[in-house]
């Protein structure tokens, strides 16, 4: 029998097409397992994913507590581990919570209509560049108040640095991640140098004051960073992943023309084929998952993919159910590390929807989408739609 390895290559062609047969597979016949080419214990069920995630004393993200390093750069909310990370991360909880996100939906409804109004009728277009890309730039840009960036340069950035978190699969991705890493790190120094505008980054920037002490204003600036990277890029594949489930499920996009189902099936659709794939923690102690020994220091990684899909978690896992409820899927992650976005992130999805139900066009697929060679996030590089009149 071939190993698991071979079995669950991330990046293989069919794996990155569909992974959700193999996972089933793996769930059932080895749910914990060593991935050679990961270097880690990979996970496939629900409930011992959520245990990873939410006991950040047994399972670090920082990589210092387990004698690692951090590049200056990378030291934020998503790196710091509590109570480290409590300070920084109230802070933007506190400032996103201010922000009026029914206005930030309601501009995104209109830039949506806007970029169909000038699609429709014209022929084959890419939904991940004409629609994807300018939707999460902009509602990402909004929320911290600042000017989007050019969107086709700032997706070459994200997307480098994107494909540079499966840098331990491939090492080539590493150099032009950290180039990419910079550049953005320059664009968000140039943010906090400017006039302070309306929006999330005027309420935080002020941590980042003189008067604060070096390390918080570290932090805070590349919290900022992360948040707008981590914001758009996820986004970005959230609406490519779920334009594709709605081509391939024509009637998902009529029922959701009932708005008091429409946040239900928001998080459905990122369930049924969300963003990030997995996340990696790395045991401080030994402990047990299931019937396998962790040994300190070791990697682990819950595979959100594999955990969505759980029929112990989740009933007709395998189907896509929009007015599925509860549903406490691992889409944007869980505990002390998921996504900060996560309200925005359901904002512009919702936003998308409703427009592409309230315009006269018929959404329509125009060929088969073209899957992003990434391990970490699940993403389209293309997906051919047409708007038909």
């Amino acid at each position: 029998m071939p190993s698991v390895t071979d079995r669950y290559d991330p990046l293989d062609a069919e794996i990155l097409r569909d992974p959700y047969p193999v996972l089933a597979e793996l769930r059932r016949s080895e749910p914990v397992f060593w991935h050679e080419g990961m270097g880690s214990w990979a996970l496939t069920r629900y409930a011992d994913s959520v245990r990873v995630l939410r006991d950040h004393e047994t399972f670090a993200r920082d990589p210092r507590r387990t004698g690692g390093t951090v590049p200056e750069p990378s030291l934020s909310v998503q790196t710091l581990d509590p109570p480290q990370q409590n300070r920084v991360r109230s802070l933007f909880m506190t400032a996103l919570r201010a922000q009026d996100l029914t206005a930030i939906e309601e501009r995104a409804h209109h830039l949506v209509l806007e970029r169909l109004d000038v699609l429709a009728g014209a022929g084959p277009f890419d939904a991940v560049s004409e629609i994807a890309v300018p939707l999460s730039v902009s509602v990402v840009a909004d929320l911290l108040g600042v000017e989007p960036p050019p969107y086709g340069e700032f997706a070459a950035i994200s997307d480098a640095i994107m494909r540079s978190m499966d840098g331990g699969l491939d090492p080539a991705l590493v150099e032009p991640g950290r180039i990419a890493r910079q550049q953005l790190s320059d664009l968000v120094d140039s943010w906090f140098a400017a006039s302070a505008r309306p929006g999330l980054l005027a309420r935080v920037r002020q941590a980042a004051a003189p008067d604060a002490d070096e390390l918080t204003r570290l932090h805070v600036k590349n919290t900022a960073r992360v948040m707008f990277q981590g914001g758009y890029s996820t986004m970005a594949a959230a609406v490519g992943n779920a334009l594709h489930t709605l081509l391939a499920h024509p009637w998902a996009l009529d029922q959701l023309r009932d708005r008091a189902q429409l946040a239900a099936g928001v998080d459905e659709l990122v369930r049924f084929d969300g963003p990030v794939q997995g996340t990696t923690r790395t045991a401080v102690r030994s402990c047990q998952i299931g019937t396998i020994d962790i040994n300190p220091g070791q990697k682990v990684v819950p595979l959100f993919a594999a955990a969505n899909r759980d029929p112990a978690a989740f009933d007709r896992a395998d189907d896509l159910v929009l007015d599925r409820a509860p549903n406490r899927h691992l889409g944007y992650g869980w505990g002390p590390h998921a996504c900060i976005g996560t309200t925005v992130a359901q904002a512009g999805l919702r936003a998308l929807i409703a427009a592409l139900n309230d315009h006269p066009a018929r959404l329509a697929a125009a060929g088969a989408g073209v899957r992003r060679r990434t391990a970490t996030m699940r993403a389209f590089d293309t997906l051919p739609a047409a708007l038909l009149l």
